[in-house]
């Protein structure tokens, strides 16, 4: 083994921080940091270590001798196999704490801005079952534990629906129970697998490209409407069909039914053709009195309750008084500018991705909103002179990017029209401060303001104010 690689262990460390991406943060003895996936801050353990840097190394706590009293039994059986909510074991006040405490020096320090005083993170008041949407894996050789593994007793059968184990891209864990949708989600899925099973339908074989099931997702919403589309691989009618009219005779609830058959090497199905068996072939969310039409492919933020929140006060921070035009920049499927419309004058929202333009244009007709307009482009070639040249110049920018933060040449386009207000809407605080930093001379943040949409992970949103300096 490489002397980079060699592995060390480290006794007797505290945990002393949370770190990017859900890992926590230790000190070893030569000063360097540790990062840890397993651990939380204020436990005392012994760390393995597998990959050495110049200046840190990754690890895993293999003893544990003081437990932290920032811990929580985790509610979830599959807890630490399932990588989908690696904070499950800290305590959900300890969780918003540590995720203000990201946001706060992400902009301090990578963006070296001037904060005014930091509005404290909003927590969700459910913290779990969350989630309006979940998508399932079959396999017909489910993930096994080392237990199951070493044990002598009769495994069973082999086959799961559930989640992929992190990393690892043809293995899947079986659920029993997820806690971050509520029923009837796992109620469907339990009762999915076991049809297939007594059946004789042929769970997806990954690696080798077999099998008749690939991927089952489960939307839900606020209105009580419920979306099941199951992926198959082959195109089997009959099999196919007992599947479906088991599902819809044994959940009256689902109210859009669909599939699709994708014979293609990967699970997504955004380039192809779903299929409405029963029900129709959406479902509807709302908020305010909008009603947002939601298809089988459609973004939606996948918290609805906190989306409202983080909704409210994104306007609140624009502080619309109905004679301003707004702009959208990445507006997805228009749920901000439609949102805000009622106390704009006009919005117009700029997104790249064509079906995402649609579905705004769509849900704005549905609402009867007349001053919004949706533009289809590349942000950083669509926004440019000549855009504003036509649709005017705006007096707030509302951006909301992907988690790769924005366009330098967007960045600059924007001071180039130097609005008197940007309220930037981020899902990843790093690169939202490198951005605020591209605009610190021009701009001073007047608020900030952390949202938690994803408890029991370590993401989270963050909505700044930006005032033009006088």
């Amino acid at each position: 083994m490489s002397r980079r690689n060699r592995k060390q262990v480290f006794t007797n460390v505290e945990v002393i921080d949370a770190g990017a991406k859900g890992k926590v943060v230790a000190k070893a003895p030569d000063g360097k940091v540790i990062f840890l996936p397993n651990a939380v801050p204020g436990d005392v353990v012994d760390v393995q270590t597998f990959k050495k840097r110049k200046a840190y190394y990754e690890g895993k706590a293999t003893v544990f001798h003081k437990l932290s009293d920032k811990r929580t039994v985790p509610v979830c059986e599959h807890f630490g196999t399932c990588g989908g909510c690696k904070w499950q074991h800290m305590g959900y006040e300890h969780q918003l704490y540590f995720k203000q405490k990201e946001v706060t020096n992400n902009l301090t320090r990578i963006g070296h801005v001037e904060l005014p005083e930091v509005t404290p993170i909003l927590g969700c008041k459910e913290p779990y079952f969350y989630r309006n949407k979940m998508e399932f894996s079959f396999s017909d050789s489910r993930w096994l534990t080392l237990e199951e593994i070493q044990s002598d007793r009769d495994l069973g059968d082999k086959n799961a629906l559930g989640f992929h184990i992190p990393g690892m891209w043809d293995k899947i864990l079986d659920i029993k129970k997820c806690h971050l949708q509520a029923d009837p989600s796992n109620a469907i899925r339990n009762a999915v697998k076991q049809f297939a099973i007594d059946k004789g339908l042929e769970f997806f074989n990954t690696r080798n490209q077999t099998g008749l099931l690939r991927t089952m997702m489960i939307r839900t919403s606020t209105t009580g409407d419920v979306m099941l589309l199951i992926q198959f691989f082959k195109d089997d009618k009959v099999k196919r069909e007992l599947l479906l009219d088991y599902i819809a005779e044994s959940f009256p609830e689902i109210t859009s039914l669909q599939y699709v058959i994708n014979e293609k090497a990967n699970d997504t199905i955004y380039d192809q053709e779903v299929i409405c068996y029963k029900g129709n072939d959406h479902i509807f969310e709302e908020m305010e009195g909008l009603r947002f039409k939601i298809n089988a492919k459609s973004f939606y933020q996948t918290n609805s309750e906190q989306a409202y929140e983080l909704y409210k006060i994104t306007r609140a921070f624009a502080g619309l008084t109905g004679n301003e035009l707004v702009y959208d920049l990445y507006t997805g499927t228009g749920t901000i500018a439609q949102f805000v419309a009622k106390q704009a004058k006009k919005v117009v929202g700029v997104e790249a991705v064509p079906d995402a333009i649609t579905a705004a244009k769509e849900n704005a007709q549905l609402n009867g909103i007349n001053n919004v307009d949706f533009y289809v482009g590349d942000m950083k070639t669509v926004f440019n002179t000549e855009f504003i040249n036509t649709h005017g110049q705006p007096d707030i920018i509302i951006t909301d990017p992907p988690r790769d933060g924005m366009h330098k040449d967007v960045v600059n386009q924007i001071l180039n029209i130097s609005p008197e207000k940007i309220v930037y809407v981020s899902c990843n605080s790093a690169t939202q401060a490198r951005d605020l930093a591209l605009m610190d001379a021009l701009y001073k943040v007047a608020k900030t303001q952390a949202v938690d949409m994803f408890p029991q992970t370590h993401h989270v949103e963050n909505v700044v104010l930006l005032e033009r300096r006088k």
